[in-house]
């Protein structure tokens, strides 16, 4: 397959890439003589860049808002009750979890994405949940890269099962370790299940990301904790903070202190821009906060945040379709980006940040050597490109089309 005419994301003129045996063999602005049974397809400039990666969401939720109620504060604590009643009510089985999964996979593939980071909730001593994830894992890897991570989603320490639990999620096959420390009990059982989530992944060599202060409290600081224990142990760049919402309440001054902790700790973070902006701030009156992570901050002092869907239609956030160009866009707007400089770089939020975060940049990118892995997006200008939310157009796995998009035409009598 020859791709004509392409702008590399970032990169200014027009490149031809060449693909052969599913890898990318050479990107050049002019290409030898191609052979006869080469596909070629020309993009006239529009932009190639490696595919999106979404680092938060919960597969195991998608789907399921409204039952048995909905979400009528908003709020995370009772998304989390909903959640909890569903189980006791619905008693789903695991193919009914597994088709729930892929119908979302699929809304995730249209829209350019090839590498997932999910959560599964393992407070359910069944496991089925996990169990559903990891044969979808299986079945779509042809075409998606899932990364599972065994959340606890009712917290570690508020079942006696609960440490017990999440050690035979990891020990099935989960690939991160979860924790909720602002959901536990007590600040002692907030700090000890963050002590526990990097022990386990000592022990069994994961990933760590943790639901980190996803609440408005500005004296929920258990970010502080996961960041020292990592830089003790010298793995923070296994360690991925989400949400971390508390942080928009945070003084300046120890904000200021922590960032010292973080930069040293070379942690990630994810930040869920439209799920947060409609969750956070449920019991505020007016000012009512945005609650959303110091995004803007943290890039300027070199920290790795990515931008993240977090839900599709669950009792957390009721909308959502798989698409991150529109998280990107809320994102912007929310964070107080939307000047010139971060707008060109914000494709920056949803590929290669997110890459770093879930650490896969070894085999990440468009590059000689790479396996083909790319999309293809309907613009020929990164400003254009965020301020018309271009579509995919193609989405390339292995040196093999995966998604084709037609755009949409539209007559004007105008």
């Amino acid at each position: 397959m020859l791709l004509k005419n392409a702008k590399l994301y970032k990169q200014d003129g027009k490149w031809d890439i060449l693909i052969t045996n599913g890898n990318i063999q050479q990107i050049s602005q002019t290409t030898e003589s191609k052979a006869e049974d080469e596909e070629v397809i020309d993009l006239d400039g529009k932009i190639v860049l490696p595919p999106y990666v979404e680092p938060h969401i919960h597969l195991d939720y998608v789907l399921t808002a409204g039952t048995p109620r909905w979400n009528q504060s908003g709020s995370v604590f009772e998304g989390i009750e909903i959640w909890s009643e569903r189980k006791q009510i619905v008693k789903e089985t695991k193919e009914d979890i597994k088709k729930r999964a892929m119908e979302a996979v699929r809304m995730q593939m249209k829209h350019g994405i090839q590498h997932v980071r999910t959560h599964v909730d393992v407070s359910d001593p069944t496991l089925k949940g996990l169990e559903a994830l990891l044969e979808v894992k299986e079945e779509v890897k042809k075409y998606m890269d899932i990364q599972i991570v065994a959340l606890p989603q009712e917290g570690l320490y508020s079942k006696p099962e609960g440490e017990s639990l999440l050690r035979k999620a990891l020990e099935m096959g989960a690939d991160v370790v979860g924790g909720i420390p602002h959901y536990e009990p007590t600040r002692e059982d907030g700090v000890r299940s963050v002590i526990c989530a990097l022990d386990l992944a000592e022990e069994f060599g994961k990933l760590v990301d943790i639901h980190c202060d996803e609440i408005d409290d500005d004296q929920s600081r258990y970010l502080e904790v996961l960041a020292a224990e990592a830089l003790k142990r010298n793995m923070g760049h296994l360690v991925t903070a989400s949400h971390t919402t508390a942080m928009a309440s945070y003084s300046n001054a120890y904000t200021y202190k922590l960032f010292q902790t973080l930069k040293k700790a070379g942690v990630h973070f994810i930040a869920l821009p439209k799920a947060n902006l409609h969750l956070q701030g449920r019991f505020d009156s007016h000012p009512v906060r945005r609650g959303l992570t110091r995004v803007k901050e943290m890039l300027n002092e070199g920290i790795n945040v990515c931008f993240g869907l977090d839900s599709i239609k669950d009792p957390w956030y009721p909308l959502g379709d798989g698409n991150l160009m529109p998280v990107v866009d809320v994102g912007l707007h929310a964070c107080h980006m939307t000047d010139h400089d971060n707008i060109v770089k914000a494709l920056d939020l949803v590929t290669t940040n997110g890459a770093r975060t879930l650490d896969i940049m070894e085999k990440y990118g468009v590059k000689e050597g790479n396996q083909a892995n790319l999309i293809v997006i309907d613009s020929d200008s990164e400003y254009e490109a965020i301020r018309t939310q271009a579509p995919v157009l193609y989405s390339i796995r292995n040196g093999e089309i995966i998604v084709k998009t037609e755009p949409a035409r539209t007559e004007m009598a105008l």
